[in-house]
């Protein structure tokens, strides 16, 4: 089983984030997904996880995850060095930073000045998708683009679809 946690503030959509990992993966066959989040009354701008497992048999376990494959930061204000613990031994994080960290685990991508550029706004859940499609290759890039169309409204799709691509490039690199 592949298990991802995501990291954001409540508005930044990282739940989405989430969901939309679950339907890119599911467009495969023989493919199992489970994403929720993990929040109670927070309001916009409180930290919040979510949770994505993917796996080729079905998902009895429904419990928060523990240790990771990859741990997503849209906000890096909520990355510390306490992020390394919850992931597996070969896990990674990605990190949406202007800064460098000189850490083979963490890959790092500018998903702020990405937001800017094609959405006009600081919400990088979907950037952060390119990035993963980029660095793990657990869902195609064709797979994450279909499920951008199919889980948001359609005057989002082309900026949204603009921005998954650009990180994919700039995480690929």
């Amino acid at each position: 089983m592949k298990e991802i946690i995501w990291h954001g503030r409540g508005g930044q959509g990282a739940f989405t984030a989430a969901r939309i990992l679950g339907e890119a993966y599911s467009l495969s066959e023989n493919t199992f997904v489970l994403a929720f989040p993990s929040f109670g009354p927070e309001r916009r701008g409180a930290p919040i996880r979510a949770f994505t497992k993917l796996d080729e048999k079905p998902i009895g376990n429904r419990s928060e995850i523990t240790k990771a494959d990859y741990s997503i930061f849209l906000d890096d204000t909520l990355f510390s060095e306490q992020a390394f613990d919850e992931l597996k031994p070969d896990g990674k994080i990605i990190l949406n930073t202007k800064k460098k960290i000189d850490d083979e685990r963490v890959v790092t991508i500018d998903g702020d000045s990405i937001a800017e550029k094609y959405l006009g706004l600081p919400i990088t859940n979907t950037i952060l998708l390119g990035a993963l499609a980029a660095v793990s290759g657990y869902v195609p890039l064709d797979n994450i683009i279909e499920a951008v169309r199919r889980t948001m409204p359609p005057r989002l799709h082309e900026k949204n679809i603009a921005a998954v691509r650009a990180a994919y490039e700039e995480a690929g690199k």
